[in-house]
């Protein structure tokens, strides 16, 4: 029986369920963050009756016609029984009934778990193939091996100090600066990593004005991500300061890697800290 999601209990149902290395631990985690989308988000939350299987869906921030499946997860003794198919379905019933016209499997950005279904993921890959969903995207994370020396080197901040450019953590009007140039996406997940345990952001300023930033753990503990640079600033090389003072805060946290979520520039990530493509997402879509 399909029933309203047990918040209490959802943080150890994902424990058991994400099979993952990389999930495993994060349940909790990906737990408080969907229960907290954006102000306004319209949001379904399903559960089992006997605790078994849950499910998190919401209709796009920008897009009213689009429905998200963000979260789907069964506890491995329930499987093979059509609990996911349920729930997804319901899902789907519920998400329609919101004004959804299409379904994605996948994060609903700016507050996401994934960006779609992890390729190694083959119950939920089989599950979407069955219900009619048609992949239509692909995206993917690169992993950081924290260890690695120039996360300390001040070189390059020299460099940048030397030009008039000093980083240092972000202040409250980051996020509405972040918002006038990429977003309300970008400026809310900002907002977040300046309000959470375990999460930061560092900018770059001269003269007063700010020139980049970059954040951690706005979504997961150990993801970095969003990070940008202002035009103007190109080429003076703040991303990768930024993107290693994000790396050294995560390693002082605990953590041996980090994960940069949804990555778009593979080449700058690769030179910049040797990361490397690990995460390897599919994004199903389908027509209700």
């Amino acid at each position: 029986m399909i029933v309203e999601l047990d918040v209490g209990a959802v943080g150890g149902l994902l424990g058991r369920a994400l099979d993952l290395p990389e999930d495993a631990g994060d349940g909790a985690a990906l737990a408080a963050r969907l229960m907290e989308p954006p102000a306004g988000r319209a949001v379904v939350r399903l559960g089992t009756a006997d605790g078994a299987g849950a499910a998190f869906a919401s209709i796009s921030d920008v897009d009213p016609g689009l429905g998200h499946v963000e979260l789907l997860a069964v506890a491995p003794k329930a499987r093979r029984r059509g609990v996911g198919s349920a729930l997804l379905r319901e899902a789907e019933r519920r998400l329609a009934g919101l004004g959804a016209t299409r379904v994605r499997l996948g994060g609903n950005p700016p507050c996401y778990a994934w960006p779609g279904v992890d390729v190694r993921y083959t119950p939920a890959v089989c599950l979407a193939q069955r219900a009619g969903y048609q992949l239509t995207d692909t995206a993917w994370n690169m992993t950081a091996d924290l260890d690695r020396p120039e996360l300390d080197s001040p070189v390059d901040e020299g460099r940048l100090h030397d030009r008039g450019v000093k980083v240092g953590p972000a202040g409250p009007d980051t996020p509405g600066w972040v918002r006038s140039i990429w977003g309300d996406g970008w400026g809310w997940e900002v907002a977040q990593s300046l309000g959470r345990g375990g999460a930061g952001c560092y900018v770059a300023v001269r003269d007063g004005e700010v020139l980049g930033f970059a954040a951690y753990g706005a979504n997961r503990p150990s993801w970095f991500g969003p990070m940008g640079t202002a035009p103007a600033a190109e080429g003076l090389g703040i991303g990768r300061v930024l993107l290693r003072r994000c790396l050294a805060d995560l390693r002082a946290a605990g953590h041996a890697t980090a994960q940069i979520g949804w990555v778009g520039p593979v080449a700058f990530y690769a030179k910049a800290v040797a990361a490397r493509i690990e995460r390897v997402f599919w994004i199903y879509t389908k027509t209700l």
